[in-house]
């Protein structure tokens, strides 16, 4: 591609690098815009408005317009979108938008997504994170060619092995039991159900009716065994502080098993998961009850996509899983002055 200043009378069929505003013919001055490819009308209002040169790009053999490379790009990217689960948009300004169809865990294949960005510096793909939760019609990228255009060579090297690189992965679970227990007579507040029923509700998941038994081995394993959700959570009335507390062990006393207790995410350290059967149970850290982000989000979304979730991945989560203080604690991280 040639990109530089040339005299107006040679501009005819180049690219308009910088927008422009001419008198023209009519009442109005009119704004020829970035991008536009110059025709005759716009060389006579250039010239008429004493304008001598313009900055143009001007595509050589090989180039590929910024719009026509932005969206072969993404649909080397995304060449199953109904198995995707990925909605590609029109191309403008050299940019394509990719939407989820459905809500979700965004999946991401980070190495050759990387490889497509190595390619060429005017060929890029900005994504969310890897497993970020996503509603249907939430944007999941946006490809964008920064020149003009760019070389056709380039640009086939970049799709090459990229199909697939990214996708939704939507929840595979219809509904779920929240097991609430208690230390004290009186009913628990409904916050901590209610924030639960948030996130599983933008999951496209319900929760089956209250289930509330005492903070009690016995009680708690037998709620758990009958539960009728396909996903169990426990969210307890005094923390779980140890793999052998009452809430991992009326998970195994039910017949269950499980295989982490704890995670490096603050807030959300006091977390375990299970299974009993086929149905996951994760054992909710306190936090659970406010609907802000915690640990236990990035674990609960993972699962009821059906994303197998081993210790080995949550260990990893502790990179960037210092998440927002919660001011109210007993015990704020900050140090006091």
């Amino acid at each position: 591609m040639k990109f530089g200043q040339v005299p107006v009378g040679d501009a005819g069929g180049a690219i308009l690098a910088h927008s422009l505003q001419v008198t023209g013919e009519g009442p109005k001055p009119r704004k020829i815009a970035k991008g536009t490819e110059l025709g005759p009308q716009d060389l006579k209002d250039l010239l008429a408005d004493g304008v001598a040169s313009v900055t143009v790009a001007r595509l050589e053999p090989g180039d590929i317009h910024e719009n026509d490379a932005a969206l072969a790009l993404a649909q080397a990217l995304v060449p199953d979108p109904e198995g995707q689960r990925i909605r590609i948009t029109g191309a403008g300004a050299g940019r394509v938008n990719l939407y989820a169809t459905s809500c979700g865990v965004v999946k991401l294949d980070r190495a050759r997504i990387e490889a497509v960005n190595a390619v060429d510096p005017m060929i890029t793909i900005a994504t969310v994170p890897s497993f970020h939760r996503v509603d249907a019609d939430g944007m999941i990228a946006t490809i964008k060619i920064i020149a003009y255009a760019v070389d056709g060579e380039a640009l086939e090297r970049a799709g090459q092995g990229a199909g697939g690189s990214i996708r939704v992965t939507a929840p595979i679970y219809p509904s779920a039991t929240l097991i609430e227990t208690i230390t004290t007579p009186e009913e628990p507040s409904v916050k901590g159900r209610n924030a639960m029923a948030g996130r599983l509700d933008r999951m496209g998941m319900a929760l089956s009716e209250r289930v509330i038994v005492p903070h009690r081995q016995d009680e708690l394993a037998q709620a758990v065994a009958e539960a009728p959700g396909e996903v169990i959570f426990i969210l307890t009335g005094s923390a779980t502080s140890d793999p052998l507390d009452v809430a991992p062990e009326a998970v195994r006393q039910a017949g269950g098993t499980v295989t982490r207790f704890g995670m490096p995410v603050d807030p959300g350290n006091l977390l375990f998961i299970g299974q009993i059967g086929e149905k996951p149970v994760i054992g909710l850290p306190g936090c659970a009850r406010s609907p802000a982000l915690n640990g236990a989000d990035w674990v609960l979304e993972r699962v009821i996509c059906g994303i197998e979730v081993t210790g080995a991945d949550i260990a990893g989560m502790g990179v960037g899983g210092l998440l927002k203080e919660i001011p109210t604690r007993p015990q704020p991280r900050a140090a006091k002055a």
